[in-house]
């Protein structure tokens, strides 16, 4: 009897030892929970921008969600890196492929996929608004020539033509408004309507830009700091 008694304290004696062997084992499940919480954030956020674009498609609210087509996969960029941002680029095409057919899915995978993973990459290394905007100007550019090829081969008409008509028209009239007897070549023609399609971009990505700041700050994901005139121009206290 007396033998068990002394078996007992050293039972009990050994529990915290063993307890603070296997306690580094308990932060283990910490830094693997990380893996599963990237791949519902990814999902959760590619089937967001493949619903901006389902809704925008169906229900056209104007320039108001095109601003967002782009966030949820340069969000995707800054929390979990550049493969999640494909995987998520790459989800939502797929997810749209299913509901609205390849062509719809090709049209928001180029430029609008691309062009988050684009953005989220420069947000995340912090370059300046001039150099993200440039580069998103130049990819939604080539994003805009690529769906008229794409539309010109699925229609069997070269749907180019219809914009130089509508340029043409425009110089037209602004001549005459001016007064000015000038009939401007085809060459001519082109280059502004080239140039137009720059000048909207960069317009669309200075946009995108600015909605980007004042809301994924508020979600602790905040992009570099826009130049001193813009937060001037709305008023930014810091």
């Amino acid at each position: 009897m007396s033998e068990s008694f002394e078996e007992s304290p050293e039972s009990g004696a050994n529990e915290p030892i063993a307890s603070s062997t296997s306690s580094p084992d308990l932060s283990e499940p910490k830094v693997r929970a990380e893996a599963p919480l990237a791949l519902v954030e990814t999902a959760f956020l590619a089937s967001t921008a493949s619903l901006i674009w389902l809704v925008n498609y169906y229900f056209p609210l104007g320039p108001l969600l095109r601003i967002f087509f782009s966030v949820p996969i340069a969000l995707v960029y800054l929390r979990w890196g550049n493969r999640a941002a494909w995987m998520g680029a790459l989800v939502s095409g797929l997810l749209l492929s299913v509901l609205m057919g390849p062509p719809r899915s090709i049209q928001f995978f180029i430029p609008y996929g691309l062009l988050g993973v684009l953005l989220g990459a420069c947000w995340r290394r912090q370059t300046s608004w001039a150099v993200s905007i440039g580069l998103g100007t130049l990819l939604g550019s080539i994003g805009f020539f690529f769906r008229f090829w794409l539309l010109s081969i699925l229609l069997g008409e070269d749907v180019w033509v219809y914009i130089i008509t509508q340029v043409t028209q425009m110089l037209e009239w602004v001549f005459v408004k001016l007064g000015l007897l000038i009939e401007p070549s085809l060459l001519v023609i082109q280059a502004i309507a080239v140039g137009m399609v720059l000048l909207s971009n960069l317009v669309y990505l200075f946009v995108v830009h600015l909605a980007a700041w004042l809301l994924l700050e508020r979600l602790g994901n905040p992009i570099p700091p826009p130049p001193n005139w813009v937060q001037v121009l709305v008023d930014y206290d810091e």
